[in-house]
């Protein structure tokens, strides 16, 4: 059986890395306090940051945000965080020029424009931690 993670120690030492640069890790805290305050619920921004974070293979993000989706338990409508993940990922992948059908299809699962909007900001905030914490090798 392995030890478990320290990610309080992991996410610190990320901290300081990022810390070369003060104003990369406050713009990285105030976005992040900014998505956290979306009307995205909990397990849709976690599901965002966990997309982003494994689209961008950085380890630290997806143990930490793994650990964080799990804390909140079981979700709603495990449907529901499929469109966010799926919409999110087409986010991604188009730079934002999703179709009008995969807006549609992230409308229909319940959510909406304004939910799209604060996909794209959870996305750009998670691809600034994400690139940092690989370039700093801390991922």
């Amino acid at each position: 059986m392995s030890a478990p993670l320290d990610l309080s120690a992991r996410t610190a030492a990320a901290v300081a890395l990022l810390e070369e640069s003060p104003e990369t890790l406050d713009g990285f805290l105030r976005l992040s306090a900014i998505f956290e305050s979306t009307t995205l619920d909990p397990h849709s921004r976690e599901t965002v940051v966990l997309t982003v974070a494994e689209r961008h293979q950085c380890h630290l993000c997806v143990d930490l945000h793994e650990t964080k989706l799990a804390a909140l338990g079981p979700a709603p409508d495990a449907e529901r965080l499929d469109a966010v993940r799926t919409f999110t990922l087409r986010v991604l992948a188009s730079s934002g020029a999703v179709s009008d059908e995969d807006l549609a299809a992230f409308e229909k699962a319940g959510y909406s424009r304004r939910n799209a909007l604060e996909v794209v900001l959870g996305v750009g905030t998670y691809t600034l931690s994400t690139f940092a914490n690989r370039l700093t090798r801390a991922a």
